[in-house]
């Protein structure tokens, strides 16, 4: 199997563990989550292992040899070979105040830390407003979280996840609170705290478009480096079935706030999130890449994961054709366009490792 097919498949159907086996893996909260970090022929995806979808998938993993690899089988014949990292050094420790840094941030891929700063949304309780493919909620259920990091727990954290373990970025998100600028000034606080102990850690930062642009400028002069902000569906009538809530904010202000923002961060340091599979066809997910592509905002082509314990957990993940069909386009657009993940200074899209993007943006540019 190619690697680039395997790699695909792996993020669309996920990964069976064999009995007994434990590994370190998110369970619920933002995204990615129900995932397991993957390193495959040199390339660390994140693999969903947790949810029920991976339940049923045809893939599985043996337990690690004496090397730490694993061998991944399909139904009973080996297809390929992986590692897992190891959980990493700053897990062990604690904030000044007592709580363990794992419940601050957590090891994303193999190099990039990341959080959910306001572990909660406005929508989140309202089944009317929530998005139905959120699980933010489901760490604090779980109590694998705080429900607000203070800016002083990311600066701590930050700076032993850099000294102990290399990390190379930092990805700040946030649930939306009841506040017209959406999580910017929770952002703009916990950024400028980091900036002071760090000041060359690479930062993203992600919300929704706040109501005063001005906040861009803002950001940017706290430190952020780039700025995330998620579209996730691109049809209406797929916005109001799954996130009716979030389909108030229109995809006219949307782009109204992607321009603004290229205009502070710069071509390319601005992204968004594209959720394959959740009803969009590969045609308007494609053309909404090529609108965003002009604007010089990188859309983030993503295979949709159902994950536990929200109304989509049983709804079916993208098959592998038509993701590699809308990949393989936005892979070649992004090349043409000069807008490829590696010119990008942080967040998910330079980490990469929720999508297989950035093989065909590599294939295109080997082809050009």
């Amino acid at each position: 199997m190619k690697t680039d097919e395997l790699l695909i498949a792996l993020q669309t159907y996920g990964l069976r563990l064999e009995s007994g086996q434990q590994i370190l893996g998110r369970r619920g909260g933002a995204g990615p989550t129900d995932h397991k970090a993957v390193r495959i022929a040199g390339t660390t995806i994140m693999v969903p292992v947790y949810n029920l979808a991976s339940d049923r998938s045809p893939f599985t993993a043996t337990l690690p040899d004496d090397f730490g690899t694993i061998t991944i089988m399909k139904e009973g014949e080996p297809v390929g070979y992986g590692l897992f990292p190891k959980a990493p050094e700053f897990y062990k420790h604690f904030s000044s105040d007592g709580v363990p840094f794992w419940k601050i941030a957590q090891l994303h891929s193999h190099n990039v830390l990341a959080t959910t700063v306001l572990q909660n949304c406005i929508r989140y309780n309202d089944k009317d407003t929530s998005c139905q493919f959120c699980a933010i909620g489901e760490s604090l259920k779980n109590q694998t979280t705080i429900p607000f990091k203070k800016p002083h727990h990311l600066a701590e954290v930050a700076k032993a996840a850099y000294e102990m373990d290399g990390i190379e970025q930092f990805v700040i998100t946030t649930g939306t609170p009841a506040t017209p600028d959406r999580g910017a000034k929770i952002l703009y606080e916990s950024v400028m705290a980091i900036k002071k102990v760090l000041p060359d850690l690479p930062i993203q930062v992600q919300c929704e478009p706040p109501d005063d642009f001005s906040w861009f400028q803002k950001l940017k002069d706290a430190g952020a480096d780039t700025l995330g902000m998620h579209l996730e569906a691109v049809e209406e009538e797929v916005r109001q079935r799954i996130m009716k809530g979030k389909a108030e904010v229109p995809l006219d202000y949307y782009m109204n706030a992607f321009e603004a923002a290229v205009a502070v961060f710069g071509r390319g340091q601005v992204s968004t999130y594209l959720l394959a599979g959740l009803g969009d066809a590969a045609e308007s997910i494609i053309d909404m890449s090529r609108v965003l592509t002009e604007i010089g905002v990188y859309p983030f082509v993503v295979p949709f994961v159902p994950v536990k314990n929200t109304p989509l957990q049983n709804h079916p993940a993208p098959d592998r054709h038509f993701m590699k069909t809308v990949l393989s386009e936005v892979g070649q657009m992004l090349a043409e366009a000069d807008l490829t993940s590696d010119k990008m200074k942080s967040g998910c899209g330079k980490c990469g490792a929720c999508s297989t993007l950035k093989v065909y943006e590599k294939k295109a540019l080997e082809v050009a």
